[in-house]
């Protein structure tokens, strides 16, 4: 298989990994196993029921990717000649390594908060890694005059979704998930204890994100940027306010399990579509005529 197969599959593999990673936590089944690691309750293969079945299943699930990402990397040292794309390579499986290692410490140390979230947060980087090595093997560019200023932008996206993701992984392992009501805390307009601070925290850097990429948008359609990245915008808008939703009904649900998931699943979507982008414009900025940074102003 090409390279560019093998990353496609690693991609999809990786994004239901990081989805159905949300859904073992959501039913509280990262201890399903026990506190075994590469074992589960003490065996290799346990009786799959309840809990362990989910978290087991977690487990083979990041198995086979790692296999096919090892695979992936193979691949690249034997037949890429790119300098770019075999670094990339190396960031990839590097990641990859730490991750299972931190998987390891999660399950050992029975869950701590701030590691559930540096785990997750790698988990992103790793996805990062897997669509640049997609999009080198591609030949499809955007040819945009304004796409050094639109790198940035999107650039500042990645790290405001990266911040936000971050938050929200902290709260929900803190149990802080309801600490406030959609629009109050405790009927107060101010947050006053931790949990809400830090949920009040995560709505604030989802709320610049959101008003962020909707203003890009705009941008976009009245100064009449190419047909792609205002599709590409139109797709992260509309993202963005299905995940508003799915944000809604998870706080009005109390947490529910589906739309926990959901939440995760459009979240991690829309983190690939801004970094998808932001690749894209990167590959197309060697080929085309860009404008000055510090004198493009949204404009075409």
């Amino acid at each position: 298989m090409s390279i560019r197969g093998l990353s496609i599959l690693s991609i999809l593999l990786a994004y239901f990994l990081i989805v159905f990673g949300g859904y073992v936590a959501s039913s509280q089944s990262g201890m399903g196993c026990g506190p075994d690691w590469p074992l589960c309750n003490g065996v290799l293969v346990p009786v799959l029921e309840g809990e362990t079945l989910i978290e087991y299943a977690h487990r083979i699930i990041g198995a086979l990717l790692f296999i096919l990402s090892a695979i992936l990397f193979l691949k690249i040292k034997r037949t890429e000649t790119e300098n770019h794309v075999k670094t990339t390579a190396n960031w990839m499986i590097l990641l990859l390594i730490l991750q299972v290692i931190l998987g390891a410490i999660v399950v050992v140390l029975d869950l701590p908060a701030i590691v559930v979230t540096i785990h997750l947060l790698i988990a992103m980087a790793y996805f990062a890694c897997l669509l640049f090595i997609w999009k080198s093997q591609s030949s499809s560019t955007v040819s945009v005059s304004h796409a050094t200023a639109l790198q940035k932008h999107y650039f500042t996206l990645i790290l405001l979704l990266t911040i936000t993701l971050g938050f929200g992984a902290y709260i929900k392992h803190q149990s802080y998930g309801i600490a406030c009501e959609w629009l109050s805390c405790s009927n107060t307009f101010l947050p006053i204890s931790k949990a809400q601070i830090l949920q009040s925290l995560h709505r604030f850097f989802a709320f610049v994100s959101a008003i962020y990429i909707l203003i890009l948008t705009y941008f976009a359609f009245t100064n009449k940027w190419s047909t792609s990245i205002k599709l590409r915008l139109l797709l992260t808008s509309l993202t963005v306010f299905l995940q508003i939703l799915a944000g809604i009904f998870t706080i009005n649900t109390a947490l529910s399990i589906p739309w926990a998931v959901i939440h995760l699943a459009l979240g991690t979507a829309l983190f690939g579509i801004i970094v998808e982008s932001w690749i894209t414009l990167r590959f197309s900025h060697t080929s085309i005529k860009v404008t000055n940074w510090r004198s493009a102003k949204f404009t075409k």
